[in-house]
């Protein structure tokens, strides 16, 4: 429950400029994130170019601009109806889209005071670090003024809007096909929520996959299924935190099993991220872990074993609701 202070404390709705300073580190980070993968002679000089770093990189260049998109998707209906809900949502997208670049910036910045390959750095190197340090400070600033706007705890359960709304105020204003924006499409889609969300992820994951076994020449299956699969559960656990955070879809009431394995999912999924970057220093081996099926076996053990933590944890938990409840009012249909 919230508190009268947090009840009390004025804001100042996040405006337009701020969301623009937002979308413009954004902007910065995936730029030189891009320059720093892709171009062979920049990564062969680059601190983060190995794991545990190019983890967190590698994830991160492509989840920021997937939260960029629909961030800018709500730019032109600003000031439709629902505007305080759209305000909220959008700081809040725009607030883990940073959360992200902040995250990777942090890695990127340990590379650097740790000196890792610094036998190898050049004047490439430091055109990235002084990048670094322009895309730090801009973060810290976008993100200083999200917070400053920040909206009081618990007033996400009075929110009346979603982002598919908008999508369908979009739709029929460029004149989209009458069976495209139809509110009762919008439901369906509501309704089955996680379907979505997977095959959205699934679809991210084969693209990366595909893109990754190409580039490097891979001939093992079993490679490009365990990439496909680590990809996979990453951006599933990706959509439903974010659509936690941000309401992109207004999910029904779900029965608290639904709520134990998504959130048990969640962890599982960190961890078995975890697992791929520190793959090295967390197996216990005498030989460095280069079998794919050993590989497979030991990062998705560490996911599936925090995931059973997960839900004993949340079983042994006393009180709560019985279901859990996010979105509009008024939907009671499952995914």
């Amino acid at each position: 429950m919230e508190s009268s202070g947090e009840r009390a404390r004025p804001t100042a709705p996040v405006s337009v400029a701020v969301i623009g300073l937002s979308l413009v580190a954004a902007g910065l980070f995936e730029a030189l994130s891009v320059v720093a993968t892709q171009d062979k002679t920049v990564r062969a000089v680059s601190p983060w170019q190995d794991d545990p770093y190019d983890a967190v990189v590698s994830f991160c260049v492509f989840a920021v601009p997937m939260l960029a998109a629909v961030v800018l998707l709500r730019l032109p209906v600003w000031r439709a109806p629902g505007g305080p809900d759209r305000a909220q949502q959008t700081a809040r997208a725009a607030g883990a889209m940073l959360t992200l670049v902040a995250l990777t910036l942090v890695a990127e910045w340990a590379a650097v005071i740790g000196r890792v390959g610094h036998a190898d750095w050049n004047g490439r190197t430091s055109f990235l670090i002084g990048g670094l340090v322009a895309n730090s400070l801009v973060t810290g600033l976008a993100l200083a003024l999200l917070w400053r706007g920040r909206a009081p705890r618990g007033s996400s359960g009075r929110w009346r809007h979603d982002w598919l709304g908008d999508v369908l105020l979009l739709g029929d204003r460029v004149r989209a096909p009458r069976w495209a924006v139809r509110p009762e499409v919008a439901d369906r889609v509501r309704r089955h929520a996680l379907t979505v969300f997977v095959a959205a992820s699934a679809l991210a994951a084969a693209g990366i996959t595909a893109s990754q076994a190409i580039g490097e020449a891979w001939t093992s299956p079993l490679l490009v299924l365990w990439m496909f699969a680590v990809e996979l559960v990453g951006f599933l656990a990706f959509c439903l935190l974010t659509n936690a955070v941000a309401g992109f879809l207004a999910r029904p009431a779900r029965s608290r099993g639904r709520c134990v394995s998504e959130s048990s999912l969640v962890v599982g999924a960190v961890a078995t991220h975890l697992a791929v970057a520190f793959r090295n220093a967390l197996w216990p081996g005498a030989r460095p872990l280069t079998s794919v099926p050993t590989l497979f076996a030991f990062t998705f053990g560490v996911g599936l074993a925090a995931g059973i933590a997960a839900v004993l944890v949340q079983s042994a938990r006393r009180g709560g609701s019985g279901s859990a409840r996010a979105g509009l009012r008024g939907s009671g249909a499952q995914d």
